[in-house]
Protein backbone atom coordinates (compact mmCIF):
# COMPACT_ATOMS: atom_id res chain seq x y z
CA UNK A 1 0.00 0.00 0.00
CA UNK A 2 1.42 2.95 -0.97
CA UNK A 3 -0.24 6.77 -1.17
CA UNK A 4 -0.43 7.93 -4.95
CA UNK A 5 -0.73 12.35 -5.63
CA UNK A 6 -3.51 11.61 -8.00
CA UNK A 7 -4.69 15.61 -9.18
CA UNK A 8 -4.60 19.29 -7.00
CA UNK A 9 -7.40 20.47 -5.47
CA UNK A 10 -8.31 23.20 -8.38
CA UNK A 11 -9.00 20.27 -10.85
CA UNK A 12 -11.92 19.55 -8.67
CA UNK A 13 -15.05 20.74 -9.06
CA UNK A 14 -17.27 21.49 -6.15
CA UNK A 15 -19.98 19.37 -5.39
CA UNK A 16 -19.25 16.47 -7.96
CA UNK A 17 -16.95 14.06 -9.34
CA UNK A 18 -14.04 13.45 -11.34
CA UNK A 19 -12.53 10.18 -12.55
CA UNK A 20 -8.58 9.12 -11.86
CA UNK A 21 -7.16 5.85 -12.54
CA UNK A 22 -5.22 4.80 -9.72
CA UNK A 23 -3.19 0.96 -9.84
CA UNK A 24 -5.69 0.34 -12.59
CA UNK A 25 -8.62 0.96 -11.42
CA UNK A 26 -10.78 4.10 -12.14
CA UNK A 27 -11.46 5.89 -8.70
CA UNK A 28 -14.31 8.34 -8.71
CA UNK A 29 -13.26 11.36 -6.45
CA UNK A 30 -15.61 13.71 -5.19
CA UNK A 31 -15.05 17.64 -3.83
CA UNK A 32 -17.22 18.79 -0.83
CA UNK A 33 -15.84 22.03 0.21
CA UNK A 34 -17.78 22.47 3.29
CA UNK A 35 -17.54 19.30 4.07
CA UNK A 36 -14.93 17.23 7.16
CA UNK A 37 -13.54 15.67 4.84
CA UNK A 38 -13.95 17.39 2.20
CA UNK A 39 -12.63 14.84 -0.55
CA UNK A 40 -14.08 11.39 -0.83
CA UNK A 41 -13.20 8.78 -3.00
CA UNK A 42 -15.10 5.53 -3.97
CA UNK A 43 -14.61 2.49 -6.71
CA UNK A 44 -15.98 4.46 -9.88
CA UNK A 45 -18.30 0.87 -11.30
CA UNK A 46 -21.65 1.15 -9.84
CA UNK A 47 -22.23 -2.81 -9.36
CA UNK A 48 -26.15 -2.64 -10.12
CA UNK A 49 -26.08 -0.25 -13.49
CA UNK A 50 -22.80 -2.57 -14.06
CA UNK A 51 -21.20 0.62 -15.78
CA UNK A 52 -18.44 2.92 -14.59
CA UNK A 53 -20.32 5.89 -14.04
CA UNK A 54 -20.34 7.11 -10.28
CA UNK A 55 -18.16 10.13 -10.79
CA UNK A 56 -20.66 11.56 -12.86
CA UNK A 57 -23.10 11.10 -10.43
CA UNK A 58 -25.19 14.02 -8.46
CA UNK A 59 -23.65 14.35 -5.02
CA UNK A 60 -26.03 15.50 -1.65
CA UNK A 61 -27.41 13.70 1.15
CA UNK A 62 -29.91 11.19 2.42
CA UNK A 63 -31.31 12.29 5.88
CA UNK A 64 -27.71 14.03 7.10
CA UNK A 65 -25.60 11.13 5.07
CA UNK A 66 -23.36 12.51 1.99
CA UNK A 67 -24.18 10.26 -0.78
CA UNK A 68 -23.82 10.23 -4.64
CA UNK A 69 -26.92 9.10 -6.78
CA UNK A 70 -25.68 7.19 -9.66
CA UNK A 71 -26.58 8.33 -12.88
CA UNK A 72 -28.17 4.91 -14.34
CA UNK A 73 -30.54 4.00 -11.90
CA UNK A 74 -30.47 6.45 -9.34
CA UNK A 75 -29.16 4.41 -5.84
CA UNK A 76 -27.27 5.95 -3.57
CA UNK A 77 -23.71 5.04 -2.28
CA UNK A 78 -22.56 6.66 0.60
CA UNK A 79 -19.46 8.59 0.11
CA UNK A 80 -18.18 7.54 3.51
CA UNK A 81 -17.87 3.98 3.00
CA UNK A 82 -19.64 3.11 -0.29
CA UNK A 83 -22.37 1.36 1.07
CA UNK A 84 -25.49 1.13 -1.36
CA UNK A 85 -28.10 3.22 0.66
CA UNK A 86 -31.18 1.56 -1.33
CA UNK A 87 -30.01 -1.90 -1.52
CA UNK A 88 -28.33 -3.72 1.56
CA UNK A 89 -25.45 -5.83 1.43
CA UNK A 90 -24.19 -4.11 -2.12
CA UNK A 91 -21.45 -1.38 -1.27
CA UNK A 92 -18.63 0.25 -3.72
CA UNK A 93 -14.74 0.25 -2.13
CA UNK A 94 -13.98 3.28 -0.46
CA UNK A 95 -10.55 4.64 -0.82
CA UNK A 96 -8.30 6.58 1.91
CA UNK A 97 -8.13 10.03 0.59
CA UNK A 98 -6.20 13.12 2.28
CA UNK A 99 -5.97 16.55 1.21
CA UNK A 100 -2.34 18.01 1.76
CA UNK A 101 -1.51 21.43 1.30
CA UNK A 102 -3.64 21.94 -2.38
CA UNK A 103 -2.89 18.19 -3.53
CA UNK A 104 -5.08 15.30 -3.25
CA UNK A 105 -3.45 12.01 -2.01
CA UNK A 106 -5.08 8.02 -2.64
CA UNK A 107 -4.06 5.21 -0.71
CA UNK A 108 -3.68 2.65 -3.16
CA UNK A 109 -4.13 -0.47 -2.58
Amino acid sequence: MSWQKICEVNDLVEHSGRTALVAGKQVAVFYIPNEIPSVYALDNWDPLGEAFVLSRGIVGDIQGELCVASPLYKQHFALADGRCLDAPGVAVKSWPVEVRGEEIWLKAV
